[in-house]
């Protein structure tokens, strides 16, 4: 937390002032039902937005870490200063960060969860349209809305509208939920 003291333009509060608008860093070694219960009333209760900062997380938590809602992640070797602040802003903005290797394991886990579900009833999803799909895959290959612009030809503007359309269509928390959805209903 002290790391983040460098930037001026960020408040840093108590963690009892979170609300909407503001960004909440959970710091664990572990991930237990404690912080779990502390990050779903923080991010769905009282509606602030949150960064884990964490030593290791099992397979079968990093589903629930993004069920919680959170969508920006940090390895705790990792925690820089540079990171950190990268990690809040892109959480303030409700873009999801992950490490590299925790988006490779989210995709594997969720295209796994797909195929279990294949044929079920009532699994599938509402459709993405071709561009939606196209954002969603740039965005789960790691690329920022800058690059993506870039590379659809895009306005940064249409980008973000994209995510923020099927975000609010389809009821998803982040762009890291958006990416595991579109996984889990095979459309990426």
């Amino acid at each position: 937390m002290a790391q983040l003291r460098r930037y001026p333009d960020m408040e840093l509060r108590d963690a009892s002032a979170a609300g909407s608008g503001t960004v909440t860093l959970f710091i664990s070694d572990t991930l237990d039902e404690t912080t779990l219960t502390r990050l779903r009333k923080v991010v769905r209760n009282q509606g602030a937005r949150a960064v884990l900062v964490v030593g290791a997380l099992r397979e079968d938590e990093l589903l629930d870490v993004i069920e919680c809602g959170i969508g920006a992640i940090v390895w705790r070797h990792e925690a820089t200063a540079a990171r950190l602040e990268q990690a809040v802003r892109a959480a303030a903005r409700g873009d999801g960060d992950l490490p590299a290797d925790l988006l490779g394991r989210l995709i594997s886990q969720v295209s796994s969860l797909h195929r279990d579900s294949a044929g079920r009833p009532g699994v599938a999803a509402p459709g993405l349209t071709p561009r939606e799909a196209d954002v969603l895959r740039l965005v789960a290959d790691g690329f920022d809305t800058a690059e993506i612009a870039r590379k659809m030809t895009y306005s940064e503007r249409t980008v973000k509208n994209v995510i923020h359309g099927l975000t609010a269509r389809l009821h998803l928390r982040n762009r890291a939920h958006a990416v595991a959805h579109a996984v889990r209903a095979g459309y990426i």
